[in-house]
């Protein structure tokens, strides 16, 4: 049974060219809660998130900033959500560097890292996070050159990020990686998007296993639909009307209900957790 309080909700009907941006979208979706109150869960510790700039990224830097994190966020091109990300982040008394390029070249990957490192002097938690996608319903008219740009940059820009921060990593340091739903359901209009964050589970499983000895946790979470950029951006506007109304709860969530997650993640709350995923999907079954 649908929530009812919730089953009405809509957005306005819009569309953005990729990779979309934050700054553009009606409503504008949430990144932190008023109400959610830090209490110090990372104090010292600095973060490295890939798609930081917007969406979920947007919401685990300000909310481990909030944590007393100081971050690095990763972003292709949108300079204005980027800024807005680093003003929300100093608000919170954190520091905030930002890195602009393609996480598809792997110098650039390992050029994060370093210059992560040489501004803070030391990286505890790598967030995988960024992410494309593009719908096509027929998996015969995939575009072949677009599946491999999202391999790229879902799945295989995890490696080019992982390798160069694990030398820079330590006992009771982090990797969080951004999955999703789909891996579990599938889509059947996204194919090479799904079949990425499957690969995601299984990387998360296989390196938390890799890592257990040296105290590096990894763990994943799984989003269903939530109100970021990348649904304006590759979504058709009436879609996106109607975007999250059949979950359980009746709604789309939004960035501030991951964020927590993230928190949970990478502070000592769940040091005996790892190679796990969370999902956070308004009620959808996933098995797995």
């Amino acid at each position: 049974m649908k929530n009812k309080e919730n089953s009405n909700q809509s957005f306005p009907p819009q569309e953005q060219e990729t990779p979309g941006y934050e700054g553009e979208m009606q409503p504008q979706p949430i990144t932190i809660r008023d109400s959610y109150k830090g209490s110090e869960k990372l104090k010292g510790k600095v973060a490295l998130i890939t798609g930081g700039d917007s969406g979920i990224g947007r919401s685990v830097a300000v909310h481990f900033a909030r944590e007393g994190a100081d971050v690095a966020i990763v972003y292709l091109e949108e300079d204005e959500d980027a800024r807005k990300t680093e003003e929300m982040v100093r608000k919170e008394g954190q520091m905030c560097l930002l890195l602009k390029g393609n996480i598809q070249d792997r110098d650039f990957c390992k050029e994060c890292v370093e210059k992560t490192f040489y501004h803070y002097g030391k990286l505890n938690i790598l967030v995988n996070n960024a992410a494309e996608q593009h719908p096509t319903d027929d998996v015969q008219k995939i575009d072949l050159d677009l599946m491999e740009s999202t391999f790229k940059t879902n799945i295989l820009a995890m490696f080019y990020l992982t390798q160069p921060a694990l030398e820079k990593m330590n006992s009771g340091d982090t990797i969080i990686n951004t999955t999703s739903i789909t891996a579990y359901q599938g889509r059947e209009a996204l194919i090479d998007y799904s079949s990425t964050k499957g690969a995601i589970v299984s990387f998360t499983r296989a390196l938390s296993q890799n890592l257990a000895e040296k105290n590096i946790r990894v763990n994943a979470v799984a989003p269903g639909p939530i109100w970021t950029p990348l649904i304006p951006a590759t979504f058709t506007a009436d879609k996106v009307k109607t975007f999250g109304k059949d979950t359980p709860l009746g709604r789309a969530g939004q960035p501030a209900e991951c964020g927590p997650a993230y928190v949970f993640l990478a502070s000592e709350d769940s040091s005996f957790i790892t190679g796990q995923v969370i999902h956070i999907n308004g009620g959808e079954g996933a098995g797995g």
